[in-house]
């Protein structure tokens, strides 16, 4: 039994006749006629007695008239429900991002978010992006915002690209090793004493891959594997470090930091939003990977990603 034949059935309850029952649904009426006999075949009796004026219910119709209208309002409100949840996600879903990504975007992100979809319970947890990737694999987060490098891409993930993200030089307001106004070129880093996180860190290795293809190698004075402690020494002036200009927009505004472009080459990463291809996707997260995307977009013509010339 189909439900399309359960249909007809009740149209043509309601119509009296078969030629107004194929005209509500846009049928033939040998189809309709074919669709019904199915029916009285699968039940074993006649449902409809012709009249000079149509056809009426029999006894058995009458009975799968109740029925058959129970059955299509269940499946209505079925639809109804699927097509809330799609419009309107529920659940919970987590994201996951380093620092320098949470910086600059969990505070708006998080207030839009819980404007837009109210039904949704939103967790973020930050880590290196190398790091959020594992999680995203264990299902420890359900979307992750990060910097995949030189990865290749992985079938075992959906991604989605939102962002070139440049790195910059960056100081303490007063410069004590002298770099400058203007862009500073990356030969130049081999003199500069540099604060930044570890090997195998996916940002150091990016910056020693640059500067290994010039001949180069930073003068990495301390390591440290933790961006708020990294941006407190360079502006109490123990050095200088390499990252987004989007984690210390604030820091620049008040005039606590300094910033420099790095030219020659210029150094560049990829900023994705992404899921696990092994899981489906919820429309929750879908909503999710959507509003980061937006947000990025929304920082960017602000001038908080990246410096307005």
């Amino acid at each position: 039994m189909e439900l399309k034949q359960l249909e007809s059935f009740v149209a043509i309850a309601e119509a009296g006749t078969l030629s107004g029952a194929a005209q509500r649904l846009g049928l033939t009426q040998p189809i309709l006629s074919r669709q019904i006999r199915a029916l009285e075949q699968e039940f074993g009796a006649r449902l409809y007695a012709r009249t000079g004026r149509g056809v009426v219910l029999s006894e058995a119709g009458r009975l799968l008239e109740e029925y058959a209208r129970g059955i299509l309002e269940q499946v209505a409100n079925a639809r109804s429900a699927i097509h809330e949840l799609q419009s309107t996600p529920s659940g919970r879903v987590v994201l996951g991002m380093p620092p320098s990504v949470g910086a600059v975007l969990t505070a708006p992100l998080v207030r839009r978010f819980q404007e837009g979809f109210p039904r949704v319970s939103l967790g973020v947890i930050e880590g290196f992006s190398g790091h959020v990737l594992e999680w995203l694999s264990l299902g420890r987060v359900d979307v992750a915002a990060l910097y995949l490098y030189n990865t290749p891409r992985s079938a075992a993930l959906v991604t989605r690209p939102i962002a070139t993200d440049e790195l910059f030089l960056l100081g303490p307001a007063d410069d004590p090793a002298g770099v400058g106004d203007g862009a500073v070129k990356a030969a130049r880093l081999a003199g500069i004493p540099l604060i930044l996180p570890s090997r195998p860190h996916g940002l150091r290795l990016l910056i020693d891959q640059a500067l290994s293809a010039i001949g180069k190698a930073a003068d990495v004075r301390i390591e440290i594997d933790a961006m708020p402690s990294t941006l407190s020494l360079v502006e109490g002036g123990a050095g200088y470090t390499i990252l987004s200009y989007s984690c210390v927009d604030p820091l620049i505004r008040a005039g606590r930091l300094r910033y420099w472009p790095i030219v020659q080459p210029t150094i560049t990463r990829e900023l994705v939003v992404t899921t696990s291809a092994q899981r489906p996707v919820t429309p929750a997260a879908r909503a999710l990977m959507d509003m980061v995307a937006a947000e990025v977009r929304a920082l960017v013509d602000e001038g908080r990603w990246v410096p307005r010339p």
